[in-house]
């Protein structure tokens, strides 16, 4: 089975794929790790990477190729990808939605690489700089309106949920494979 977690910058979508893959014991795959070793690559924050996106289409186009190579050749993973719906159409689709505030803590908790901010207010605001930033590449690039819930099977808001909780969720829900 090929499940894709999408979801907010914030939501869980990596945590929660990671414990679903561990669960199901399936392969995991991150489009934000993915991204991540492309913003390293070329010495940039992911936020610098992201800006640098809507006007070099290239670096989408790379983590496109990337999902859809994967939908193709594998079957029995995990991905965590806010396109993964997109690009992997015969997967399971799971959509996690979260407070803004809420995701500003957790993103300013977990201290990313290339995501540290001063406070809870800095990185909401990067948040939201970041998310209008992927609206407008998926509008402009897929004609995708981003995040719509007719894309998706499942949709769980992890405001108040744990990882684990989640996961459970998710595994009463799937699809007998």
């Amino acid at each position: 089975m090929k499940i894709t977690i999408s979801g907010q910058v914030g939501s869980g979508k990596s945590t929660v794929a990671k414990l679903l893959a561990k669960k199901k014991k399936y392969s995991y795959y991150s489009t934000g790790e993915f991204m991540r070793a492309i913003a390293k690559e070329r010495k940039v924050t992911i936020m610098e990477l992201s800006d640098k996106a809507e006007s070099d289409p290239s670096i989408d186009k790379e983590l496109d190729k990337k999902q859809i190579e994967i939908g193709k050749k594998e079957d029995n993973f995990v991905m965590d990808s806010r396109l993964g719906f997109y690009f992997i159409p015969d997967s399971f689709k799971i959509l996690l939605t979260v407070d803004i505030k809420e995701a500003a803590k957790r993103i300013h908790k977990d201290k990313r690489e290339g995501e540290t901010f001063k406070d809870i207010d800095e990185a909401i605001d990067s948040l939201e700089k970041r998310m209008m930033s992927e609206k407008k590449r998926y509008k402009e690039y897929y004609n995708i309106e981003f995040p719509k819930i007719n894309h998706f099977d499942l949709i769980i808001d992890t405001s108040d949920k744990k990882p684990e909780e989640i996961v459970e969720g998710i595994l009463k829900t799937l699809p007998k494979s």
